[in-house]
């Protein structure tokens, strides 16, 4: 199959509108990562997302629209705590889990009779929703288990001739994925963190949110997930991922001691030009929200580069610094140093 990447225009989004419709997949941009886009009714193009990633079938995907008439169908019911979160957050990075509609393919759920849904807020997947009038499931647009793509070009270094169109929107802004918000009890629940934060939600709700514990912790490989991102080791380099926790006097000790061919550092901004070994920086110390948009880079910069071993600066767990944390312990598959 022939990968074609183009620009954003009107041939070129015709063209993705036309390939939706026949039940293809298209790369597409969003304002969290770049995703794999199939029409969520349909389970012969959802089975195509699932190929082309390599992604377990029990491993659900997450809807997207333009518009809150198209949950007509996708849900069965929408929660009031849906609706107050609509007004604030949507268009933009926050899925909500509600009860599945009798118009989504089981396939796009993993069996469920829950679906998460969100409205993207990056103009390309709007246009393309509302052109197409195809809602579409969209898990990120990576092999599975490697880091999210955060370009076009990243997209196309895993998607080449496993579908036939990315759309190339330019780098995403978020840089991780969506928080995913349960809202099938009657206290919600993140199921994944992201640039929306457990404060945020509170504020708006005025009342208490939850974070699971498996955002932090490794869950059995027999439980059934809501959402993606929960269960299998994702955001991987070819390297070998190590968190290491401490002060960065520690760390340098700790990493120089270790050094041998093919060990990098992952540290902050800064830091790099303090280590003795060869670095590469995934945000500002004090900023979460650069982090989360430079971490999908940085990993996928260490296979550019050849690294064998990477030791990384451990974030902080709070607000959106526990969005960069959750992909940092899954991306070194929970093998956490304290030094």
């Amino acid at each position: 199959m022939e990968t074609k990447l183009l620009k954003p225009s009107k041939e070129s989004l015709d063209l993705a509108c036309k390939l939706l419709k026949q039940g293809e997949v298209v790369g597409v941009p969003t304002e969290t990562v770049y995703g794999l886009a199939g029409d969520c009714k349909n389970s012969n193009a959802v089975k195509k997302i699932f190929q082309a990633k390599g992604r377990p079938q029990d491993n659900p995907l997450i809807v997207h629209i333009s518009n809150l008439k198209m949950l007509d169908g996708i849900v069965s019911y929408v929660p009031e705590d849906a609706k107050i979160l609509a007004k604030h957050f949507w268009p933009g990075p926050l899925t909500m889990i509600m009860p599945k509609g009798k118009a989504i393919c089981d396939e796009t759920c993993a069996g469920l009779d829950s679906v998460g849904v969100r409205m993207p807020s990056h103009p390309i997947a709007k246009e393309l929703i509302e052109r197409s009038g195809v809602p579409f499931a969209a898990p990120s647009a990576n092999l599975s288990g490697k880091p999210s793509p955060t370009t076009a070009e990243d997209v196309f270094a895993d998607m080449n001739g496993r579908i036939p169109l990315i759309l190339d929107g330019g780098q995403c802004n978020a840089g991780v994925e969506s928080t995913v918000l349960s809202l099938l009890q009657e206290t919600p629940i993140i199921l994944r963190p992201g640039v929306i934060t457990q404060k945020q939600l509170e504020a708006v709700l005025h009342k208490k949110v939850e974070v699971a514990k498996a955002i932090t912790q490794e869950i059995d490989k027999n439980e059934k997930v809501l959402s993606p991102g929960m269960k299998y080791k994702h955001y991987s380099p070819n390297a070998k991922v190590v968190l290491v926790r401490g002060s960065f006097k520690n760390f340098k000790a700790y990493v120089e001691k270790k050094y041998e061919n093919g060990t990098f550092a992952m540290c902050f901004d800064g830091e790099d030009k303090k280590l003795s070994i060869p670095s590469i920086c995934y945000g500002k110390k004090s900023d979460a929200a650069s982090q989360a948009h430079n971490l999908f880079s940085a990993l996928r910069k260490l296979d550019k580069v050849g690294a064998k071993i990477v030791f990384t600066r451990c974030p902080q767990k709070n607000d959106i610094s526990l969005a960069v944390y959750n992909r940092l312990i899954r991306s070194a598959g929970f093998d956490i140093i304290d030094v």
